[in-house]
């Protein structure tokens, strides 16, 4: 059977015809290089592509790209990365974005309502690319025939392809549960019941009335109608030239021969592509004349199935090739080769996300994989399957096998991949076989995530034909071929040593530990590799854990035929250890979940779930964000060149070596600022806008390139030459350690430095045990917004300007700005509408990015505008505080602690930044317990590394960790159970008001002890610790643990402005100093404006929620805008403008009565247009100053968590969460729910995932998607619960409501605790089998983040072979 799957025309198109939303675009003179990422955003109205990590590597750029195939009379339908694919290659094309799926004019599709329903957008930046994702599965699954038709309202997309189809997008904000609500709503074979919180029904309805209530889905509707005008065109290559490069797509081998052999005589540079996805790892920041798309070349595009194999052209798409070989293929292979097929199909659904393997080629990752030392999963598998490859050199074809084509030195650039051979694969084949014979193929992969989009540690593909020997019994291999790459090594290799090995032996332990013996002499990865010692761990684990089930079994072949390669199914075992590796399987991912939200409507519309303010136009793509505001005329674009030594002179800068790049028109550097060099200004100290002689530290801002385009302007900025002197100056200060020898720390103010609790020696006297001076280390976690710094800057009138910026804190660049300028404060003008994110992140950095396109356009009298591309946004940024604690405790034999004396060292970096609020916030989560006395010394060391910032619970998750780590210390040394030593030092009320005298509250306020007694009972805690005993001593290669942790999080309320205006047809506007920035604020607000104007008790006062109009930030407009952070400016907000209200109903009131006395009744139109006759104020605006006695309080709440590790791998999956937090009365539960499981899976990130690593001189490397990882869908709780406590009345508080943005992201520190003891249970397990002593094996200390690495460290790097020495041993 052959198939071409690109069927075209001889003939080539001289222009780019393709679609856009229906919208038919014709270009002639176009560079076909540009991105299609770039040509939406620039030159279409379409902005709900956006860029975020330009790599390939988030989704928030993907789009449905439709190409019509003639042959078969099919469209067919996939996503891809609008910021990897060119414009050249999307000819004949119709592309789709989240405007064209709906919009608010043409009408919303029932994706974006439910998303917006079941409250799964927050700042919405991820939103568009979510809901392309989605809507390609939907359309896909309806097109299939060989589904069973669905139940009305539903679609043919099952649960599992819901919840897959939104795997390779990233979302910072809303933990990603809501999101997959969304998505599996639409699923035939959904649970309702399964389905979360949401806005369309109640709990207890019937799922007859729940389907009725959703946004309805009409099939019919369902696939999109391909443009006719491109049907002709659909199947032609472009043929384009620009004044920058020429496009070809040749149709022959012939054609492509010449081409190349052209490119070889003319000296011109060339790039041959299929998807471009390659430049998403390897950055290209070169130009080149020509570019060659290979997908109309026959040969190349063809898939062949045979009785010898499968065949496929170089230029098939990875998610085709995947297709082909998990085909339903009845009678054309045996079924071992169908087997064969089908695993390496599936292994290949790991590889990148869907939209990179809807357009990468098998044969683009084999050449990265030959050329660049690309770490490919595809090579390893295929290599394992004597897979043969074929190659065109001029006019010379050859046949080679994948491991001599791997082998050779890299091909040059005419050298083309033309197609793969895998073979078909049978028992016969190779060697003689007889009845008892099985083949045997399985692969591995060991990487952060587990769907995918993440490149692995090592991966590996096993085949063996295994034989049964009856005397004596036992396995016998006959044929190996064992695969192993990825690992730090120039391509995938071959063990042939290990394979002969095994060759005529009869399989056993002794056996098994040789070969592994051998395996741990050729498995080494290069110099240079992270963690060499754990990847050469794995390709022992996975070949153990490929053949130990082979072993001391006494196994019964199945008769009949084969059942093909599963465990399982191949051989059934009868043997007392039922711990197989394969054992527990869980769903990948989120199996269910529940929400207890709590409503009450005391203060109608406040406290009841609305949905976000402008969730459905995030949904759609249409909420505009800074870099969506149209371009203005010659507007021009900037980039940052960065210092790249921790400390030295800057001699001079060259761009390109001397001779300018593309497009610049200048470069601003600190000598161009009219006013002060000052770049950021916080209450503790400034920061320069560039440096002047000489940089602080790597990171810092030198330069400012401007340029035409963005694009030019980053890659002038990123091949600039910065020239350095380093002589006769001091060592740069790159550690905590340095910076205490050389005593270089920053100030803390004494008001801000918190008090010491209690009388240390005292409490260490009386104890019965202490630990002294023990130490544990932080890292740092990057803020990870989806949309990155980001600002434009206007010239206006009289010397002024105006600036749209991506800010927390317009107030604070409004003053910088001016500052820079040299102009007064009146001069400038800087405007907020919404962020894509912020986590604290965009305070004092973005304050930098706002002035330095001022000072730009300022000094070039046209606009200047930034987006700060990903890799200097991670470098600049900072991060959270790396700190060194060294703590003494002392404590009782019941655990009962009476002291604990801290040393803390936090690398707050080269500019004070906000490190000074480090003390008090570290302080807050520090007192979660009652230590009986807690002494402290908090330095902020002032070092050559980049300035540190607040992240998210900024200070309280470190401390939230320590106050762990102290605690399970303790039980460790006590051999206490660590649920016991937390419970014993809880805060009684007395202790609570000792360590927090001033936000303590009432009694009846501390809700943290029934909250941790009901936690128990609904988590069923007590028994599920009991089972997961159970489970650890039955199963030697995953261990589980469990754990329950408190949280008491002190926040502190500050001064907020607030402005409310009634309009003449009695729609309200609203300012507040407050950013929306995903957390709700705006939600919140309005629903406080309605309950306050609805005071006013007149018709119609109590639907006032759709007149409300919240809109940006104006520091002209509202000025004392202050800083939004810290959880509480949504309350303050929300205050500030009930105390408007109260303003503008007590003006309305004497009016109402007058109209009542005389009418009987009024509605609200008629009094606001009576009002507006007799010229009352319809306007207030009013600064909520809070109450010194009780602007601060304390947030309570509780999680367990419960985790299961691969001892193989060190891959701990978090098997279920059960969170209980306190909320006051929630002003808006919905909201509340998505903080609480946002910061909680932010949280994850920091104690589990996310590594913020840099260099030696601290240059951040970890710069990108591809070695920094956040959460992703299949890495959050697999069963994920939460339960909002309303817990009533605080006097003190707005309406009695408590913040929810950063304190529940502390309880993540329940799921490293719960990691932490089932470590500590394989350290037993190992110790059992003779290696250690019981101290070493009880005491864990967890390094955060605890990733894969960190744990199989921790389990034992050697845990195969010391398990396979006692049995050795023990027989």
């Amino acid at each position: 059977m052959v198939k071409n799957t690109n069927a075209m025309d001889a003939t080539t198109k001289q222009s780019l015809v393709f679609a856009v939303n229906g919208r038919s675009f014709e270009l002639c003179n176009v560079d076909p290089s540009t991105t299609l990422l770039e040509f939406l955003r620039y030159q279409t109205p379409f902005k709900s592509v956006k860029l975020s990590c330009g790599e390939g590597g988030c989704g928030a750029c993907v789009v449905l790209l439709s190409r019509y195939d003639s042959a078969t009379d099919k469209v067919e339908d996939s996503t891809v990365s609008s910021c990897l694919t060119l414009l050249g290659s999307v000819n004949g094309c119709s592309i789709t974005t989240a405007e064209g799926i709906g919009n608010s004019k043409d009408g919303f599709h029932p994706i974006q309502e439910r998303f917006s329903g079941f409250h799964a957008s927050q700042c919405g930046f991820c939103t568009p690319g979510m809901c392309v994702s989605f809507y390609s599965a939907l359309i896909n699954a309806e097109k299939s025939n060989d589904r069973p038709e669905p139940c009305t309202g539903f679609s043919k997309l099952t649960v599992s392809e819901a919840e897959k189809s939104i795997a390779g997008n990233l979302c910072r904000c809303t933990g990603y549960r809501p999101i997959v609500d969304a998505c599996k709503s639409f699923a035939s074979d959904v649970d309702m019941e399964d389905l979360g919180f949401n806005s369309f029904w109640r709990k207890g309805e019937s799922n007859e009335v729940k389907l009725s209530r959703l946004p309805p889905y009409d099939r019919k509707n369902a696939t999109r109608v391909f443009p006719e005008f491109l049907k002709k065109d659909s199947t032609v290559g472009a043929n384009v030239d620009s004044q920058r490069c020429h496009w070809r797509s040749p149709v022959s081998l012939e054609e492509l021969q010449n081409l190349l052999q052209m490119e070889g005589n003319e000296g011109t540079s060339m790039k041959i592509i299929v998807g471009n996805t390659g430049t998403g790892y390897y950055k290209e920041h070169v130009h080149y004349d020509k570019y060659i798309d290979l997908r109309y070349i026959p040969k190349l595009s063809i898939i062949r199935k045979d009785s010898t194999g499968i065949e496929i052209g170089a230029a098939v798409m990875i998610s085709k090739a995947i297709e082909t070989l998990k085909e339903e293929n009845e009678g054309e292979f045996s079924q071992e080769a169908k087997l064969v097929f089908e695993k390496i199909g599936d292994h290949m659904e790991k590889i990148a996300s869907r939209f990179i393997r809807n357009s990468g080629s098998v044969g683009g990752n084999l050449m990265m994989a030959q050329r660049k030392h690309f770490p490919s999963d595809i090579a390893t598998i295929l290599l394992s399957v004597d897979t043969i490859v074929e190659i065109m050199t001029g006019q010379s074809r050859l046949k080679l096998t994948l491991e001599e084509f791997l082998g050779r030195p890299p091909l040059d650039s005419r050298t083309v991949l033309l197609s793969i051979k895998i073979p078909c694969w049978e028992l016969s084949r190779g060697v003689s076989s007889d009845a008892h014979d099985k083949l045997l193929f399985e692969t591995y992969r060991a990487a952060p995530r587990p769907l995918g989009n993440a490149l692995p540690y090592l991966n590996a593909a096993f085949l063996a034909q295994v034989s049964l020997r009856e005397s004596p019994t036992g396995f016998m291999l006959k044929n190996c071929r064992f695969a192993f790459g990825a690992y730090g090594t120039k391509h995938a290799i071959r063990v042939k040593q290990v394979e002969e090995f095994f060759s005529g032996k009869l399989l056993s332990i002794s056996v098994l530990y040789e070969a592994i013996k051998l395996l741990e002499t050729l498995v080494i990865p290069e110099d240079g590799t992270s963690r060499p010692a754990y990847r050469s761990s794995l390709a022992v684990g996975f070949l153990f854990e490929f053949l130990s089930p082979l072993i001391d079994s006494t196994v019964k072949v199945p008769n009949g035929s084969v059942n093909g390669y599963n465990r399982a199914s191949l051989f059934e075992y009868s043997t007392q250890e039922h711990d197989r590796f394969s054992q527990t399987k869980f769903p990948t991912l989120i199996s269910s979940s529940k929400q207890e939200v709590g409503l009450k409507n005391e203060y109608h519309p406040v406290g009841e779930p609305t949905t976000k303010t402008g969730a459905i136009l995030q949904a759609s793509g249409e909420a505009i964000y800074v870099d969506d505001i149209p371009s203005p005329k010659d507007c021009l674009y900037g980039a940052f060149i960065y210092s790249t030594e921790p400390r030295a002179r800057v001699k001079g800068i060259k761009l390109n070596h001397g001779s300018s790049p593309d497009g610049v028109i200048a470069l601003i550097t600190s000598k161009d600022i009219p006013g002060f060099n000052l770049g950021s200004k916080s209450f503790f100290g400034s920061e320069p806008l560039y440096a002047e002689e000489l940089t602080e530290g790597v990171g810092q801002r030198i330069a400012f390139v401007v340029a035409d385009t963005q694009k030019n302007a980053d890659i002038a900025a990123n091949l600039a030459v910065v020239e350095y002197d380093k002589e006769n100056l001091e060592p740069p200060i790159l550690s905590v350690e340095e910076a205490v020898e050389r005593c270089s720390f920053y100030n803390v103010p004494p008001p801000l430095y918190p008090k010491q609790v209690g009388d240390l020696s005292e409490g260490m006297a009386e104890a019965n045990h202490r630990i002294l001076d023990a130490q544990i280390k932080l890292g740092s976690q990057y803020y990870f917004y989806m949309e990155t710094q980001t600002a434009l800057a206007i010239p206006d009138e009289d010397n002024c300007m105006v600036v749209y910026s991506s800010i927390q804190c317009p107030e604070y660049a409004h003053n910088t700005i001016a500052a820079c300028l040299g102009v007064p404060g009146h001069n400038v003008r800087v405007k907020t509408r919404r962020l894509g994110g912020g986590f604290g992140g965009k305070a004092v950095k973005s304050m930098a990015v706002a002035s330095a396109c001022a000072v730009a356009a300022y000094r070039l009298h046209c606009p200047v505008r930034v987006y700060v591309n990903r890799k200097f946004d991670m470098i600049m940024s900072g991060g959270r505080h790396p700190m060194k604690i060294t703590y003494s405790v002392g404590f009782k034999s019941n655990g009962k602690i009476t002291a604990l004396k801290l040393d803390i060292l936090l690398d707050s970096g080269m500019f004070v930044d906000v490190s000074p609020i480090m003390p008090a916030h570290m302080l807050g989560s520090l007192r979660k317990y009652d230590w009986g006395a807690l002494s402290f010394d908090i330095k902020l060391c002032k070092t050559n590394l980049p300035s540190r910032g607040a992240v998210r619970a900024p200070g309280d998750a470190q401390a939230s960790y320590i106050s762990e780590a102290v605690i399970e210390h303790v039980a460790s040394y006590l051999s206490m159970e660590v649920d016991s030593v937390r419970n014993i030092n809880l805060h009684t009320h007395n202790s609570l008001e000792f360590f927090f005298p001033t936000s303590a509250g009432e009694p009846s306020e501390y809700t943290l002890p029934s909250i941790w007694e009901r936690l128990a009972t609904t988590s069923s805690f007590y028994d599920r610790t009991k089972m997961v005993k159970v489970f650890n001593r039955c199963h030697k290669w995953k261990k589980r643990g469990i754990s329950r942790v408190p949280i008491v999080y002190e926040v502190s309320m500050r001064s907020t402005p607030g402005k409310v205006s009634i309009l003449r047809d009695g729609s309200i506007v609203v300012e507040v100093g407050g950013i929306e920035m995903g957390q709700g604020l705006w939600t919140k607000v309005k629903q406080m404006t309605a309950y306050g104007l609805g005071l006013v008790k007149c018709g119609g006062a109590q639907d006032l929620l759709e007149k409300v109009r919240v809109i940006e930030a104006d520091t002209l407009s509202v000025i004392q805008g202050g800083l939004t952070a810290g959880s509480t400016t949504s309350e303050a907000s929300c205050e500030a403008v009930r105390l408007c209200c109260n303003v503008l109903v007590e003006r309305l009131i004497p009016l109402k009565e007058k109209l009542m006395e005389k009418f009987g009744s009024v509605e609200w139109e008629t009094l606001i247009l009576e009002a507006y006759s007799n010229s009352v104020n319809l306007s207030a605006i009013e600064l909520y100053v809070p109450n010194f006695s009780t602007m601060r309080y304390i947030n309570y709440g509780v999680a367990v968590s419960e985790v299961e590790v691969n001892l193989i791998t060190g891959e701990t999956t978090i098997l279920q969460t059960d969170i209980i937090y306190d909320c006051g009365q929630s002003l808006n539960p919905a909201v509340d729910l998505g903080q609480i499981e946002g910061a909680y899976v932010q949280g994850i990130g920091f104690f589990m995932l996310e590594e913020y690593l840099t260099n030696s001189d601290g240059l951040v490397i970890t710069d990108n998607t591809w070695t920094y990882k956040i959460p992703t869908v299949d890495t959050i709780p697999k069963q994920f619960n939460v339960e909002i406590l309303n817990s009533g009345n605080h006097k003190d508080r707005v309406l009695s409501s408590k913040a929810s943005g950063e304190p529940p992201l502390t309880l993540a520190v329940s799921v490293h605790c719960a990691t932490r003891a089932a470590v500590r249970e394989a350290r037993r397990q190992v110790l059992s089998w003779g290696g250690g002593n019981e101290a070493g094996s009880t005491l864990v200390q967890l390094e955060v983040p605890a990733t894969m690495p960190v744990v199989k460290e921790l389990c034992g790097l050697d845990i195969v072979q010391k398990y396979l020495q006692w049995t050795i041993a023990k027989n």
